[in-house]
C-alpha cells in the first residue's frame, strides 16, 4: 500500500496541505486529538505540529494570550529534545485538539503558499534533519517557544517566524531551510531585543517627562 506521507514522485514529501487535506476527508469525527493528528501526520508529525502550532503564533494576539498559545509548541519541543519517537501531550490539552472546520480554514490558507514554495523546497543535505539535528532543532525551538510566551505585545510573531520556518524544514527534509531558519532565528533575538530597548527608551523619556513637569 502507497505511503499517505508521500508524493507519487520519486521520495518528494507530500505537501503538508495535502496531506492535511487528506486526513479531513477520511476523519468522521468533528474534532481531533493531537495525538490523532500526529498519528495520522506520520513522519511528518514533528514538522507538521511545529508548522501549525507557530502558524498561530505568528498573527497578532491579544496581550496576555501568547503564553497559552505557546504551551504545544513547547510541549512538542521539549519532547523532540530528548528524541521521543512520537508526539504526547497531557490529557487536558489532547482532548482540546482542533476541530476539521480549523484544519480546513488553515488548509484553504496554506494551499497557495505551499503551491509556490514546493518548487523550492526539496530534500537537501540530509543530516541537518536527521535525528541528531532533529534534537537540535528541538532545543532551538524549545527556546524560541519560550521566548514567545514572554507576554509582552508582538514578543512572540518573530520567534514563532523562526520556528515555523524549522517545521517546514522537517517537512520537506530541507537542510537549506534549517540553516535559514537559525538565520531567522538569530535575527528574531535581535527583533525582540531591539523591541525590548525600544520599550524601555520609551518609558524612561516618559518617566523624564513626568519628573521635569
Amino acid at each position: 500500500m502507497a505511503n499517505p506521507d508521500h508524493s507519487p514522485a520519486a521520495s518528494r514529501p507530500l505537501p503538508l496541505s495535502r496531506r492535511l487535506a487528506q486526513i479531513i476527508e477520511e476523519t468522521e469525527a468533528e474534532r481531533l486529538s493531537f495525538t490523532d493528528l500526529a498519528a495520522q501526520l506520520q513522519s511528518r508529525a514533528w514538522g507538521g505540529l511545529l508548522f501549525i502550532f507557530a502558524a498561530i503564533n505568528v498573527l497578532p494576539l491579544p496581550p496576555g494570550t501568547s503564553v497559552f498559545f505557546a504551551i504545544p509548541l513547547i510541549i512538542v519541543s521539549a519532547q523532540m529534545v530528548i528524541g521521543r519517537a512520537s508526539p504526547w501531550f497531557p490529557a487536558r490539552i489532547d482532548r482540546r485538539g482542533v476541530r476539521k472546520s480549523e484544519l480546513e480554514r488553515l488548509v484553504a490558507k496554506m494551499h497557495g503558499f505551499e503551491a509556490r514554495i514546493e518548487r523550492v523546497f526539496k530534500p537537501r543535505l540530509a543530516k541537518l534533519t536527521g535525528p541528531t539535528a532533529t534534537r537540535l532543532i528541538g532545543l532551538a525551538c524549545l527556546f524560541l517557544a519560550l521566548l514567545a510566551a514572554i507576554p509582552i505585545p508582538l514578543f512572540h510573531m518573530a520567534p514563532a517566524a523562526a520556528i515555523l520556518l524549522f517545521g517546514l524544514a522537517l517537512i520537506y527534509r530541507d537542510g537549506a531551510v534549517v540553516i535559514a531558519a537559525a538565520i531567522a532565528g538569530l535575527l528574531s533575538l535581535a527583533a525582540n531585543a531591539l523591541l525590548v530597548g525600544s520599550g524601555v527608551a520609551a518609558l524612561n523619556f516618559l518617566a523624564e517627562a513626568w519628573l521635569h513637569r
